[in-house]
């Protein structure tokens, strides 16, 4: 039987050459829009990293759409962010980007949500509770593969396997080919998630991305890592090429801090910072 073909190996070198410094008179309406929507009761934290994400990789302007009824109406450590209620956020205009599902519950307010968005004419990038209600709503699967605009989805290996209607032992098992049929399904752009994440891109092509290390197992990594794919998506990178610089980059922020001897107690706010210093090193 003939060896199955090498995934390529996504590198610091490939993904840096998407990269160029700002021009000298450029204004925050260059660097595109982006709203995270999310935030169910108990959850607010998770848009909110997301959007911190978003904003310290670049983004222009950052709004916030929460669920909870209870939610913040200022982000006291970072009021850059413009918050509104979910349906607020939806009727934004001149969205370049709009993340999904971070925190956001699966309930029917959720649901209605996520069926509102994917009627609209912008990128999505879903993530978490967007993927698990994909998963209980099979009737809007059509909905998100006939969409004209890109479509990311990021799901770990247990959303994965909601999705295809499976377990995680078997996502495991197929890494590469399970990505490959969640792209194919859903008519997008796929990272799965997990040690050496996998990423498929519009024309079909696999990844492997090898940043990365187990400290980076604690909460809200993905919330980070949605925030780091809208923010590039907004400043005019086309999809492909901003999920291969965030899924690198944000590996890689999380193994400069393990090189600092952290590791157990890793934060995803840490990787944020950490993952905006690397940004800026790597531009040419």
């Amino acid at each position: 039987m003939p060896a199955a073909p090498r995934i390529p190996t996504i590198t610091q070198k490939q993904v840096a050459t998407f990269l160029s410094p700002r021009p000298r008179d450029s204004h925050k309406g260059n660097f595109g829009t982006v709203a995270v929507i999310g935030g169910a009761s108990g959850m607010v934290g998770a848009p909110l990293l997301a959007a911190r994400a978003a904003l310290k990789l670049g983004t222009g302007c950052v709004h916030v759409g929460m669920l909870a009824d209870n939610a913040l109406n200022v982000d006291i450590l970072q009021p850059e962010l413009m918050l509104h209620s979910a349906q607020a956020a939806l009727r934004l205009p001149k969205l370049d980007v709009l993340a999904i599902g971070c925190g956001m519950g699966y309930d029917d307010a959720a649901q209605k949500i996520l069926h509102d968005a994917l009627k609209l004419d912008t990128v999505l990038v879903l993530d978490a509770d967007a993927l698990n209600i994909l998963a209980l709503r099979p009737d809007l699967h059509t909905v998100l593969s006939s969409r004209k605009n890109a479509n990311v989805i990021t799901p770990h290996p247990g959303e994965a396997a909601r999705l295809l209607g499976c377990n995680t032992e078997e996502v495991q098992a197929a890494r590469a080919e399970t990505a490959q049929e969640l792209a194919k399904r859903f008519h997008s752009t796929v990272v799965l998630k997990g040690a050496h994440s996998l990423c498929v891109t519009r024309d079909g092509k696999t990844y492997v991305n090898k940043t990365g290390n187990p400290g980076m197992s604690s909460p809200g990594m993905g919330d980070v890592l949605t925030g780091i794919i809208a923010a590039f998506i907004a400043q005019g990178l086309d999809v492909d090429q901003a999920l291969l610089l965030a899924v690198h980059l944000h590996g890689a922020a999380g193994d400069a801090m393990a090189k600092q001897k952290v590791t157990i107690g890793m934060t995803a706010t840490e990787v944020t910072e950490w993952a905006r210093w690397l940004l800026n090193q790597w531009i040419i």
